[in-house]
């Protein structure tokens, strides 16, 4: 493989249920972002064009700049190649490199993602990771920490851990799931087919139904936050049974990994006031006398969490 030019760049593609955005980093050059939105759901191979089409445009922005004799910011001779890619992915994928399941898009059940990116980046070596795996990176990097526990809140509850400065459970052997512990037995069903995970109780989604049960009608995340800020006992007890599971889910993995710190993040848990606070409250409860316990903090990347870890993940290739 000819690797003499654009040997110093490397890519990072957070690949999202709704989006999916570019990281660009080359040795004494700015990062150059980019994103697109995913068009209408149709099937696996239409998103994997759509990408394709992308990747595309990505690279002759790279080129783009000889041609007018503008800089693109890139280096490297401006060739539109990649030393090596990283890619964050929401699905699970299987040690083969195919798509076992992702609730959000399920039309790429059954896709060969390594086959696809190879088919896209074959100038480049290629990896990829669960996006909250990834996360975790990120923020381990940016907090200096080499053994952290990370949690994302949002549409649903990801994360990952980080020990040695890697993520674990290593490559090939799964993801970081903490969102699909139980904490409720019995509890309401989850899209992997249990019931009581993590993320049934603690997402913004289920959060937000909760809220709506107690107030007795629809709440939108705007009038949850609003609610907590203003201490609406609907909205503070919603919140709270949130940050409970949450903080059932760090101590166990407290007791099992002791982590030095607990960074929690994600759209959902940025925007409700002292959502982070509360759940560090709950992990107090539950620590035990002389067990293991660390600082819960907020993260700090906030949604570019994920395409940070791809470029990481893309520099230790």
């Amino acid at each position: 493989m000819d690797r003499t030019v654009g040997t110093r760049r490397h890519l990072g593609v957070d690949v999202g249920g709704t989006k999916v955005a570019f990281r660009v980093e080359s040795e004494g050059e700015d990062p150059y972002e980019t994103s697109f939105p995913w068009n209408e759901r149709h099937s696996a191979t239409a998103d994997l064009a759509q990408l394709a089409e992308a990747v595309g445009e990505l690279r002759a922005r790279m080129r783009g700049c000889t041609d007018t004799g503008t800089s693109s910011g890139t280096g490297d001779g401006n060739d539109g190649r990649f030393r090596a890619v990283g890619v964050a992915m929401p699905a699970t994928v299987d040690p083969s490199g195919r798509v076992v399941a992702w609730p959000t898009r399920p039309e790429w059940t059954g896709v060969d993602l390594e086959a696809s990116l190879r088919e896209l980046f074959p100038e480049a070596t290629v990896g990829w990771a669960d996006d909250g795996d990834l996360g975790a990176l990120a923020e381990a990097e940016e907090a200096g920490c080499d053994r952290l526990l990370y949690l994302g809140v949002g549409t649903g509850v990801g994360g990952g851990f980080v020990d040695g400065g890697g993520v674990c459970p290593r490559a090939g052997l799964g993801s970081f799931e903490i969102g699909h512990v139980i904490v409720e037995r019995g509890g309401a069903p989850c899209v992997c087919g249990r019931r009581g995970c993590v993320q049934t109780v603690a997402s913004g989604p289920a959060t937000l139904r909760r809220a709506a049960r107690l107030r007795g009608a629809e709440v939108t995340f705007e009038a949850l936050r609003a609610g907590v800020f203003q201490g609406a006992p609907w909205a503070v007890s919603a919140v709270d049974e949130a940050g409970a599971a949450l903080a059932a889910a760090v101590v166990g993995v407290h007791e099992l990994l002791h982590p030095r710190l607990t960074l929690i993040g994600g759209g959902f848990a940025e925007g409700i006031p002292g959502f982070v606070d509360g759940v560090a409250r709950h992990v107090c409860r539950l620590t035990r006398t002389g067990g293991p316990s660390s600082p819960v903090r907020p993260a700090v990347l906030g949604g570019l969490s994920s395409l940070r870890g791809a470029c990481a993940l893309a520099r230790s290739l």
